[in-house]
C-alpha cells in the first residue's frame, strides 16, 4: 500500500520537479553550439590545454577539473582549437561571444556600400537630343555609383532593324566614355530587348 502524500510532501514533489526542468532549461541553453563548435558538455576529449577566462595559459587539465572550473566561474568551457592535441579549449561567456560577433557581422553589412543597378530605357529610333537628355540621369546615377543597365525595346517594325537599336548603344558608350565602362556587352535581342550594363569608371 503506497503512503499518503502530505501537503509539504506535494509541495517538496512540485518544487523539485519545477527546479529540475528549469535546470534542464538552463543546461541546454548554456550548451546550445553553432554547427563546427563544441560547448561545455559537447566536449568529450580529455585532457585539454585550458586557458583562462583572460587569456592566461591554465595548462593541461583532465575535462573534467576544466568544467568544473568553467562552472565555478559561472561561465563556459569552449573548443577553440579541435584538430590540437590535446584540443585546445577557453573559458568565456560564450553567450555573449556570439552576440558580439553576430553584433560585428551586421555592423559591418551596414557599412558595405550597396551597389545599386540602375534602369534606362531607350527606343532605337530616339533622337540625338532624347538621348543626351536621358544620359544626364544615367550620368547622375554613375556618379553616386550605382551601375546603370541600358536597354533597348525594339517594337513592331524596329525587330527587323536590330542595327538601329545597336547603333544607339554604341553612341551611349561613346557619350558616358569619361565616366562608365561597359560591364556587360549588348548582344542579341531577347524578349523584344536589347541590353548592356555599365559601371561607373574608377579615376
Amino acid at each position: 500500500m503506497s503512503p499518503i502524500s502530505t501537503p509539504g510532501a506535494i509541495f517538496r514533489d512540485v518544487f523539485r520537479s519545477k527546479w529540475e526542468v528549469g535546470s534542464r532549461r538552463v543546461i541546454s541553453r548554456r550548451c546550445r553550439i553553432d554547427d563546427n563548435v563544441r560547448v561545455n558538455q559537447q566536449i568529450r576529449l580529455s585532457p585539454v590545454r585550458l586557458i583562462g577566462a583572460e587569456g592566461e595559459q591554465v595548462g593541461v587539465v583532465p575535462i573534467e577539473e576544466a568544467r568544473r572550473i568553467a562552472e565555478e566561474s559561472g561561465l563556459d568551457l569552449v573548443e577553440v582549437a579541435p584538430d590540437a592535441r590535446p584540443i585546445v579549449v577557453r573559458i568565456m561567456d560564450y553567450g555573449k561571444h556570439r552576440f558580439e560577433a553576430a553584433k560585428k557581422v551586421r555592423d559591418a553589412r551596414k557599412n558595405e556600400t550597396r551597389i545599386m543597378v540602375k534602369q534606362l530605357k531607350l527606343r532605337p529610333a530616339i533622337g540625338e537630343h532624347d538621348l543626351e537628355t536621358k544620359l544626364t540621369h544615367a550620368k547622375r546615377f554613375l556618379a553616386e555609383g550605382d551601375k546603370v543597365r541600358v536597354t533597348i525595346m525594339f517594337r513592331g517594325r524596329d525587330l527587323r532593324r536590330p542595327e538601329n537599336g545597336r547603333r544607339v548603344l554604341d553612341r551611349v558608350i561613346e557619350i558616358l566614355a569619361d565616366v562608365a565602362i561597359v560591364e556587360s556587352a549588348y548582344g542579341e535581342i531577347i524578349n523584344r530587348d536589347m541590353s548592356m550594363t555599365l559601371a561607373p569608371r574608377k579615376h
